[in-house]
């Protein structure tokens, strides 16, 4: 038997990275059906540095990066996901690929030496 567990509200995930000493950013899209829009959002909420284009490489580039925020593991809470999976399926799958990747990428075991992860989860 599968149990599906409800995905957490956006403030309960960003409590509980706090708590574990984690750095939240949330990541509200309920407003962006596009691809664009999506990571505009990503780069606002990250803080990415201003080269950030608008597009898949560049995202995967400053997601793997992040030296501009404070070493520890950083949490990206992308809230309402599914707004730009019902609106554009294939650039969801493009993103979320994208954040999947960068975030397999700075795992602690991976060898990072300067002590920043990245975890995704998607709320509400």
């Amino acid at each position: 038997m599968t149990t599906v567990r409800p995905k957490l509200d956006s403030k309960t995930l960003a409590d509980q990275a706090r708590a574990r000493g984690a750095y939240p950013h949330v990541v509200d899209t309920a407003a962006y059906p596009d691809r664009g829009g999506t990571l505009d959002a990503i780069a606002s909420a990250l803080s990415l540095p201003e080269h950030f284009g608008r597009n898949l490489d560049t995202m995967y580039d400053g997601l793997t990066d992040l030296s501009w925020l404070p070493p520890g593991e950083h949490v990206l809470i992308w809230r309402a996901a599914d707004v730009l999976k019902r609106a554009d399926p294939r650039s969801y799958l493009a993103v979320h690929g994208v954040l999947s990747d960068a975030q397999r990428a700075l795992t602690p075991r991976q060898g990072r030496r300067d002590g920043r992860s990245l975890t995704v989860v998607l709320a509400d």
